[in-house]
């Protein structure tokens, strides 16, 4: 810390109480002058010989003078009067504004006297305050109780401009920063053989004047990073660092601090301060995981809409990075919803107009015409189709989420974007589980979201024995299964390698085994044509079943069991049924599929349990 010490004489002030101070002198005083509540016995010409105000002063009232609203006070005053006596005073950081302030009050100039304190004060200021990065800070933080003097006469905005500029300073002429407290002498490390080797001085990082302007109170640090900012040498992964600490070190931790009405003021410009100071774009690289807790922030407190458009306009342009926790932001009213799914399909809905917007323009510049090549190209389409079927499935609980908000919300990805619809279908799953008084024509639609083709073989093992799926549903599962199964030792029987296997695609199911293709479609007509009987008569149809008690679907739930067992005759290569149905053709969705190759003997050990994946 700088320092600079202005007198020689010893001091001979004295106090008397807490309002009294007096100059130990052979003479009289001969003049009082009250600064706030303190009253200064004085001698007019040590005063009036530096002081062009106190001489206008004088000659209106000559033995009592009354400063009003005086700059720091009567610690300031007393400074002042003290450089009059030529008594010793300090100047520090801590002091040196209100003495600037006061010294400018009392217009000690050099008209009045040659080497009066303006100049000293401003010499001390400009050679030794302002070059240091400490100092610079405690100066700008004293400024706050001295406006509007400390303002006019530009103090503050010296200080700002000496910290921005020393901020983009080349770090290896920087030594650490005062909070710290690090030191750039090296030491000795004593390795395993006893011979001592000198360790690497530690090198200053870039971000390491983060911590100590966090320290500025929310208006004067909007100031210190727009300069930052300014200046344009900044990263912008340390700008939006620097933001995320500032937030973490004035915002409270727990809700109601936040929300209470005493804090409520400083918490709402805080967080509407650091939202205007992100970008509108990726340049400041704050995680989005930061930036949807403040979003969370800002709705609490209830941060102006401006700020909170602002925010989701950040929040969107990294979708691809959130969590799913972090974007369970709880509802405001009036919503009804446990959390926010508005706010979730508006931040998806300009996410994907940003990335349609990027792919217009990269079609023009590349030619590119291929939506799907272009999807697997960018990988943000895929995380943001995760994140939406994780979403979805923790909001699928929520007694109050309609069926019209929870399609809206699947439907606003593209296709491309949910290559696989396990995710989609463990959503579905719970959504009908928690609604149960669904109509047919819903369960319809919800179920109309996924593709069978497009589910794993464990979620299509965990559709086809879904009691809660509808019928249809679980016969385009069982029949997709069945196709890609015979697909599958098809394309074995034409010699292709065991170790090699082939890849379960639509392409190859669709390619091969023709015939099996077309006896297992006869099948499922047969099999509808019974399904038909069963609703009039109420019996059920066991024809098959017992040839294949033991086998694996023999322990599905009975709905299931019995259109497995219709299909597993069909792999095996019986039947053949003449009627065709259209309930058992199209691509509804759902996420599972049959293990192949099972025997009829030893298939019941694998269906033991049912899989579960909700």
């Amino acid at each position: 810390m700088k320092f600079m010490k202005l007198g020689s004489k010893p001091d001979a002030f004295q106090a008397e109480g807490n309002c009294v101070r007096c100059i130990s002198s052979e003479l009289d005083t001969d003049v009082i002058i009250s600064v706030g509540i303190v009253k200064f016995y004085l001698h007019k010409f040590p005063l009036l010989s530096k002081s062009n105000k106190l001489q206008k002063l004088v000659s209106e009232s000559p033995d009592e003078i009354q400063l009003v609203d005086f700059p720091g006070g009567p610690k300031a005053f007393e400074i002042c009067a003290k450089f009059c006596y030529g008594i010793t005073v300090t100047l520090n950081p801590y002091n040196v504004v209100a003495a600037r302030c006061a010294s400018e009050y009392l217009e000690m100039t050099e008209d009045m006297d040659r080497g009066n304190l303006i100049l000293k004060i401003e010499v001390f200021l400009n050679s030794s305050v302002l070059r240091t990065w400490k100092d610079s800070i405690i100066v700008l933080q004293t400024t706050k109780s001295l406006l509007p003097w400390s303002e006019n006469l530009k103090i503050v905005g010296r200080c700002i401009d000496s910290i921005a500029s020393k901020t983009s300073v080349d770090p290896t002429l920087i030594t650490w920063s005062y909070t710290y407290n690090r030191k750039l002498a090296t030491s000795e490390k004593i390795i395993q053989n006893g011979i001592k080797f000198p360790e690497k001085i530690e090198s200053v990082p870039k971000d390491w004047w983060i911590e100590d302007i966090c320290e500025l109170e929310i208006d004067l640090y909007k100031r210190v990073m727009i300069a930052i900012k300014s200046k344009g040498r900044m990263d912008g992964d340390i700008i939006g660092e620097a933001l995320k600490t500032y937030a973490v070190r004035w915002l409270p931790d727990s809700v109601d601090a936040l929300v209470s009405e005493v804090h409520n003021a400083r918490n709402k410009s805080l967080v509407e301060t650091i939202i205007c100071l992100l970008p509108s774009d990726k340049g400041v690289k704050c995680s989005c995981s930061f930036l949807l807790k403040l979003l969370k922030v800002a709705i609490l407190i209830g941060a102006d809409n401006s700020s909170r458009e602002d925010l989701i306009r950040s929040v969107s342009l990294k979708l691809d990075e959130a969590s799913v926790g972090d974007l369970l932001i709880p509802a405001r009213s009036p919503q009804t919803t446990i959390y926010d799914v508005e706010l979730v399909q508006c931040l998806v809905d300009q996410f994907v107009a940003n990335e349609k917007s990027n792919r217009d323009l990269k079609i023009v510049d590349k030619n590119i015409t291929d939506e799907s090549d272009f999807v697997l190209g960018h990988g943000t389409w895929l995380k943001v189709g995760k994140i939406v079927d994780g979403y979805l499935a923790e909001v699928a609980r929520d007694p109050n989420l309609s069926v019209a908000s929870f399609i809206k919300l699947s439907e606003s990805i593209p296709p491309s974007a949910r290559p696989i619809h396990d995710g989609i279908y463990g959503a579905i799953d719970i959504y009908l589980k928690e609604h149960k008084n669904l109509t047919k024509s819903e369960r319809k639609n919800l179920c109309g979201l996924m593709d069978v083709k497009k589910l794993t073989t464990n979620a299509s093992m965990h559709a086809a024995q879904n009691e809660n799926l509808p019928l249809r549903l679980v016969v385009q599962v069982l029949f997709f299964e069945q196709m890609r199964a015979a697909s599958n030792i098809q394309i074995l029987n034409n010699g292709h390698d065991a170790a090699d296997p082939p890849r379960k695609t639509e392409e190859n199911w669709g390619k091969t085994a023709p015939e099996n293709r077309v006896s297992l479609r006869k099948q499922m007509d047969e099999m509808k044509i019974k399904e038909d009987e069963l609703l009039k008569t109420g019996k059920l149809a066991k024809t098959g079943s017992r040839k294949h008690r033991g086998s694996g679907p023999q322990l599905m739930p009975s709905r299931s069991r019995r259109i497995f067992d219709k299909l597993w005759i069909v792999g095996k290569g019986f039947g053949n049924g003449e009627n065709k149905s259209s309930e058992t053709s199209g691509s509804s969705q759902s996420p599972t599929s049959m293990i192949q190759g099972e025997t009829k003997s030893s298939g019941s050990s694998s269906r033991n349990r049912r899989h579960s994946i909700s």
